[in-house]
């Protein structure tokens, strides 16, 4: 038996006996031994054998061995972890007396261990949620999508309420309104769902374009089943098939992308970009030349063949608004995020030139690419509207010599 616990049996013993409202003469009594006896025993100045133990448990009515061996081994290790892991730097506990304290308060001792151990659950909880703030990317990229949706629907709304407008431009920014309430709806939705994950766990909730994109990298943002006659009866298909698209915003999404690819593959089909690239290669204004579609086009269509046929590259497609809707990053070139990018890439830059292409070479961390971007009319102007715009930026190897623009 441990020394420490017995040297303590006196002090369980007189704490049993005042519980149970005795006098130590009476105990004695009861018990068939001496009051001085009892009295040098509860001092913890005499050893106790095991018979005269069990007669004063059976007195006390107690087993005998909580009496020898005092608080549980667990508890008194709990009481031990809660001083060593306490924040009071001039709070220092007695450690020399843990196992008088857990003999004669067990109801106080279990309640500071059951203390110590909620602070320490809470501790943990709130370090993992502000590395998870401070450190998420993906939490970061919803936060932006919200605040972005949030400050456009503002803006339309103080353009509305300032004045008197033409009925052509109140019916454009109320349609414009009521399609960025809608997306703002869906990313809180997500957004909700996302932050309810438990801490430190991988979170399995994304946004509708976080969807989008896994849906698209699981395939290569290669579809051969769209290649061909017939492509577009096979979309739906295709979309029901996927276990990323969750939300109906995300299925919207992609459907909006496999929509266009179709017509991209309808415009220059497979068989026919393979022979083009055999004759100028992989040269995105050559092929726009000898095929006489728009290098928006033929950018989409090379960044969705496959690697083996095209080698790598990648592309970034982006609303009038900025937010980005398709990225295939490539060559070192990681996601474009709103912590990691600034209106000097290429992608946004080019939504304030319409019409006009920016070829330039830049280094991003370790990464330096060739990078082509232009602008889509994606929606012609109108009596009742004006022109929207898609930006695209198509990233190549850079094998070639020029300024190479650093971009943070």
């Amino acid at each position: 038996m441990d020394t420490a616990r017995t040297s303590m049996i006196g002090s369980r013993i007189r704490e049993r006996r005042v519980m149970a409202g005795l006098k130590q003469a009476d105990l004695a009594r009861a018990a068939g031994i001496s009051a001085s006896y009892l009295n040098l025993i509860e001092h913890n100045r005499r050893r106790i054998g095991g018979k005269t133990l069990n007669q004063l448990a059976d007195v006390l009515n107690v087993p005998a061995g909580q009496l020898a061996e005092g608080a549980e081994a667990a508890l008194l290790e709990a009481l031990s972890d809660a001083a060593k892991s306490g924040t009071q730097e001039d709070t220092v506990a007695e450690m020399d007396r843990v196992e008088e304290f857990a003999g004669r308060f067990p109801g106080w001792a279990r309640l500071v261990a059951d203390l110590a151990r909620e602070r320490d659950d809470l501790t943990r909880a709130v370090n993992a949620l502000s590395d998870r703030i401070a450190h998420d990317p993906e939490l970061a990229t919803s936060l932006h999508e919200v605040i972005s949706t949030v400050t456009a629907i503002r803006s339309t709304a103080s353009i509305l309420a300032g004045g008197a407008l033409e009925p052509q431009w109140q019916s454009r920014f109320h349609r414009n309104i009521n399609e960025d309430s809608e997306r703002l709806a869906s990313e809180a939705e997500a957004l909700v769902r996302y932050l309810e994950g438990a801490p430190g766990a991988e979170m399995a909730v994304r946004t509708p374009l976080e969807q989008v994109q896994a849906f698209l990298a699981a395939h290569q943002h290669h579809f051969s089943e769209l290649e061909g006659p017939g492509g577009s009866a096979r979309v739906t298909s295709i979309l029901d098939r996927s276990d990323h698209l969750v939300d109906e915003a995300a299925r919207d999404i992609a459907m909006s992308i496999l929509t266009q690819y179709v017509a991209d593959a309808r415009a220059v089909p497979l068989a026919e970009m393979e022979t083009h690239i055999k004759a100028v290669g992989v040269e995105p204004v050559g092929l726009s030349d000898v095929t006489g579609q728009p290098l928006s086009l033929i950018a989409r269509r090379l960044a969705n063949l496959p690697s083996d046929m095209v080698g790598e590259i990648g592309i970034f497609i982006c609303d009038g608004t900025g937010r980005m809707i398709v990225q295939k990053p490539v060559l070192g070139l990681e996601r474009l995020r709103p912590e990691t990018t600034s209106v000097d890439w290429p992608v946004f830059e080019v939504l304030a030139h319409p019409g006009h292409v920016i070829r330039r070479r830049i280094s991003h961390g370790d990464a330096r690419v060739l990078t082509l971007a232009m602008s889509q009319e994606v929606r012609a102007a109108s009596v009742h509207r004006p022109a929207q715009y898609h930006a695209q930026m198509m990233i190549l190897p850079d094998t070639g010599e020029g300024e190479v623009i650093s971009i943070s």
